[in-house]
């Protein structure tokens, strides 16, 4: 099974990069998993922008790409290269701001293309066109956004799950939320030690 683990975050000290770091050192233990990472903070990955659609327009006229277009276009075929070989796709990410860290974002939007993760049938409908891979989401947020009145402001995991499985057609294998290890400082290490284990858990459980 190859397994692409996907990190978000830079911070040395970020609860999702604990995550991802325990992820990485308990998967090493498990046999017939094949694993490789896409650091989205090491990777060089140019927003997307008019540079894309002026690439595109000239490669199907056979004109010469200017610099920033060819590197946009090769970190585009990057990140669809190393979806497309996985059967397990995780991401570990923190919620900054409500939301993704931006350079997550242009993750998706470097995979986000019609004919690649989806299309369109007949009646204008979304088709997921990953139905054969599995998603696992490793998310943290330093407040509670699982309660009621909270949920609605919470576009983070929502965002990556909603567009892995309600856009790709994903499956989601597993998420874990770790959650309101800064708005319960004292609860802190017992909130972060318990979400470790679901990491490390679910590792398990995919195999």
């Amino acid at each position: 099974m190859n397994v692409l683990v996907v990190k978000a975050n830079n911070r040395p000290d970020g609860i999702s990069t604990k995550m991802f770091d325990t992820y990485i050192d308990e998967v090493s233990k498990v046999a017939n998993l094949n694993v490789s990472i896409y650091d989205v903070f090491e990777e060089e990955m140019p927003y997307l922008g008019q540079e894309l659609f002026d690439a595109i327009g000239k490669l199907q006229n056979g004109e010469e790409l200017l610099d920033v277009e060819s590197r946009l276009l090769t970190a585009k075929q990057k990140a669809k290269d190393a979806v497309s070989g996985a059967d397990v796709v995780v991401f570990a990410f923190p919620l900054w701001n409500l939301t993704i860290p931006a350079r997550l974002h242009t993750f998706f939007d470097y995979i986000s293309e019609v004919g690649f993760s989806f299309k369109y049938n007949e009646q204008g409908q979304l088709v997921g066109l990953l139905e054969g891979k599995k998603v696992v989401i490793l998310c943290a947020s330093g407040g509670v956004y699982s309660t009621p009145e909270m949920k609605p402001l919470e576009m983070a995991a929502n965002y990556v799950r909603n567009t892995t499985v309600g856009v790709f057609g994903m499956t989601l294998a597993d998420e874990v939320i770790i959650e309101g290890h800064n708005a319960n400082p004292l609860k802190a290490e017992e909130i972060i030690g318990e979400g470790l284990e679901r990491v490390r858990a679910s590792i398990h459980n995919l195999a």
